[in-house]
């Protein structure tokens, strides 16, 4: 049966590190020696991190997992590994890449992303002495740990921070690729917003892919190109989750002057999109890095965690940046945030997923 726990408030803090803006592409590891041989357990190297579409650079998703993997790196002094995907990638080939790192001895190896499911649920079994963590998805395995999140519930924040800031009374939602995961970002951000204005508020959709392959998650222009559809039906906020496609939404929002709402990282703060940062009205926090930092610690700590590890609003998982100072000056934004956020926790306000 599958172990079902709450993550400690160990992990909060990581997603406000700020983050470099880094190239995509290519492979690149953190004073790692680039040794290739031997079992998992002949030498205990530390962190490695294979990324998801979009790879590191993305200011949102990856780059908040390389965050927590920076700070696990720092405080325990191990070696460590971050491995890009390839275009086109098969189940495979991630497959082929866990296991490279599970056998040149990195404990744990975390798959950042919902898709590296099936080939984490086959390299867990072959290396039972490794700890394993995936990102958004669940896999089962006595050497695995599950790291999921309520989007729904920064999303529902998100929601009510939109219907406070619009003047237009339409706001948009741009989704990568039309899967359940993106699901729950729609879901509660159309929540937050119908209950915060009554209804009063349109919320216009759209998803840029059907399939990952088809670059929802990593194509700036299809985002550019679905919030200028969004803008010219007058939304005047845009909430994006589209990992790096969102720079796109960004910079579309920006050029007309309306609010764009990022996702995961604090995306105003990141260097990036400083061009852009005065259109960030916030971001809908996901501590992908605090994730990452936790089950590292655990693993360091020889208490590896295993099963499902849940972040929302109750342990600081998930939650709204504030750091744009106009976020502060919109009439009654704050403090709506602040009652949802309360009643999302007390139970009081139940956050749809669907």
């Amino acid at each position: 049966m599958r172990r079902i726990s709450k993550l400690t408030r160990v992990a909060v803090g990581v997603a406000s590190l700020a983050l470099a803006a880094t190239a995509c592409g290519g492979t690149s590891s953190e004073n790692n020696d680039g040794g290739s041989g031997g079992d998992g357990g002949k030498e205990d190297l530390g962190l490695a991190i294979a990324y998801d579409i979009g790879g590191k650079g993305d200011q949102s998703f990856n780059d908040a997992a390389y965050a927590g993997l920076e700070k696990a790196r720092d405080e325990f002094g191990y070696k460590t590994a971050d491995i890009e995907p390839t275009e086109g990638e098969t189940d495979a080939d991630k497959e082929q890449r866990l296991s490279s790192l599970a056998k040149q001895g990195y404990n744990p190896v975390i798959g950042v992303g919902f898709a590296y499911g099936p080939a984490m649920e086959a390299v867990a079994a072959k290396y039972p002495d490794t700890t394993f963590g995936i990102v958004d998805s669940v896999v089962e395995g006595d050497n695995v740990a599950s790291l999921v999140f309520a989007e729904e519930q920064a999303s529902y924040l998100a929601g009510v921070a939109a219907a406070k800031a619009t003047k237009t009374n339409t706001v948009g939602f741009v989704g990568g690729v039309d899967i359940p995961l993106i699901h729950k970002f729609e879901a509660g951000y159309k929540q937050g917003v119908q209950d915060t204005s009554d209804g009063k508020v349109k919320v216009v959709s759209q998803y840029l892919t059907q399939t990952a392959e088809e670059g929802g998650f990593s194509s700036p222009d299809k985002g550019k190109a679905a919030a200028e559809g969004q803008i010219e039906k007058k939304a005047d906020v845009v909430y994006q989750a589209a990992g790096l496609s969102g720079q796109g939404v960004i910079e579309a929002a920006a050029k007309a002057k309306v609010w764009a709402i990022g996702v995961d990282s604090d995306q105003y703060e990141q260097e990036a999109l400083a061009a852009y940062k005065d259109y960030i009205l916030t971001s809908a926090l996901k501590d992908v890095g605090g994730a990452v930092y936790a089950l590292a610690k655990s693993v360091n700590d020889d208490k590896p965690l295993t099963g499902v590890q849940t972040f929302d609003l109750k342990v600081d998982g998930v939650g709204l940046s504030d750091s744009n100072p106009k976020f502060a000056e919109i009439e009654g934004l704050q403090d709506a945030v602040n009652t949802a956020k309360e009643a999302i926790i007390d139970g009081s306000i139940k956050v749809k997923t669907e």
